[in-house]
């Protein structure tokens, strides 16, 4: 690449960047998901990028987007699987499991047999694998989001609260799943040209790594943190960190592993046992989520193109169809937990936002060639809006001052800071 490409590669960066952080800030003080101000910064500014591409003889080539691209997803899987840890304590075990089970593998089982009932030639993409389609279309019907529902509670000030480590721990245990059944997706989708017993061996494989990743794969990453020789983890940590998630991304890549689920175990791995640790973590944290996940998010909006791949009727009837059966199991498990009436309600709507997961599953689905364009595009618009209704409902009830969570005569009232507060 010339001196030139470089520059102009530079500055495309600089116009999307400052515009994910413009628009993510503007959301954040609105007390609105910021994820989604990013994508729409992209989605804003896209059209003349698009010109500024068109206009520099192939300078900003496609590989180097990608490059950025996989970059940023592979960093905000690594630190939502390094959020995961800790999260299970015995009293809320069982709830958990009610709404995790229930309200995870209810909608997926529905959607599978949905779809398999139904004609899907208007969602596939080039890959034409049936199979590979209907599992992204359950994973996108039970899927909820880590990053951002953690960042809603975040910015309404309820991270410590059991309703917000109750939903943490379903959306862990549904994301750890569903991250397996789209690497299987994804495997499948590829091998199209192979024989069966190739095929066979890719899912195999996955399967392996995924059960290596999360019952191994830690284990020897902590003795590997207490080595005296680990010259990494004794004298810069940080380092230590993103080359533990190169190493797990570089293996699953020779076993033609799902990168994505790769990154994800390889946060779960992550020691956090020492005061260094966690402030290296906060390092690399620092750097994601300041560069590379925004760049991410906008690239996702910059790649979008509403004009040409929006599809009203695939859009709404998508969106109600996995809401409502989202929302109904959630509904189910949360009572079976021994809720009330509207706890359950607020725990449905809390784990019906995608937001991030569901970006990250439209986007690997699309490569993969599983799923089209307008498909590609309602999964992303699913992920935003399911996002933005949860995060306006669970402020709308905060500002009531009703509670979140009931249980028996049991009522935890969360006080609502000062907007002041909540934006600054």
């Amino acid at each position: 690449m010339s001196e030139l490409a470089v520059g102009q590669l530079i500055l495309f960066v600089l116009i999307i960047l400052a515009s994910a952080h413009l628009f993510g800030s503007l959301f954040a003080r609105l007390r609105q998901p910021r994820v989604i101000g990013e994508i729409l910064g992209g989605l804003l500014v896209g059209p003349s990028l698009l010109k500024l591409e068109a206009g520099t003889n192939s300078a900003l080539s496609r590989p180097a987007l990608d490059v950025l691209y996989w970059i940023g997803l592979l960093m905000l899987m690594f630190l939502s699987g390094a959020e995961t840890q800790g999260l299970f304590r015995r009293e809320e075990r069982k709830p958990v499991a009610w709404i995790g089970i229930v309200g995870t593998g209810l909608p997926f089982v529905i959607a599978l047999l949905l779809s398999m009932r139904l004609k899907l030639d208007s969602l596939m993409g080039t890959a034409q694998n049936r199979f590979a389609l209907v599992l992204v279309i359950g994973i996108g019907t039970a899927v909820t989001s880590i990053p951002v529902i953690s960042r809603i509670f975040h910015d309404l000030h309820i991270l410590h609260t059991r309703f917000a480590k109750l939903i943490l721990g379903v959306a862990v245990m549904e994301d750890v799943v569903l991250w397996a059944v789209l690497a299987i997706a994804t495997a499948l989708a590829e091998s199209k040209a192979l024989p069966t017993h190739v095929i066979a061996q890719r899912v195999t494989l996955t399967l392996l790594y995924f059960v290596a990743g999360l019952v191994l794969f830690p284990r020897l990453a902590r003795k590997l943190h207490r080595a005296r020789w680990n010259v990494f983890a004794q004298h810069s940590t940080t380092a230590y960190l993103i080359l533990l998630l190169f190493a797990y991304v570089a293996l699953a890549a020779a076993m033609n592993v799902s990168l994505v689920l790769a990154a994800f175990l390889a946060g779960f791995a992550v020691p956090n046992d020492s005061l260094r640790m966690t402030k290296s973590l906060d390092e690399v944290k620092g750097v994601a989520f300041g560069c590379f996940i925004p760049l991410y998010f906008a690239l996702v909006g910059y790649k979008l193109d509403l004009g040409k791949t929006f599809n009203l009727t695939m859009v709404v009837g998508f969106l109600v169809a996995a809401c409502v059966i989202k929302l109904i199991s959630v509904l189910a498990g949360a009572k079976l937990a021994g809720f009330s009436i509207p706890s359950c309600l607020n725990l449905a709507i809390a784990t019906n936002a995608r937001g991030g997961p569901g970006i990250v599953l439209a986007s690997v689905a699309y490569e993969a060639g599983i799923i089209n364009a307008p498909f590609y595009t309602t999964l992303i618009l699913l992920a935003v809006i399911t996002s933005q209704a949860a995060g306006a409902w669970l402020e709308h009830v905060l500002h009531k001052g009703k509670p979140l969570l009931t249980e028996s005569a049991e009522e935890v009232v969360v006080k609502v800071p000062q907007p002041d507060v909540l934006a600054a």
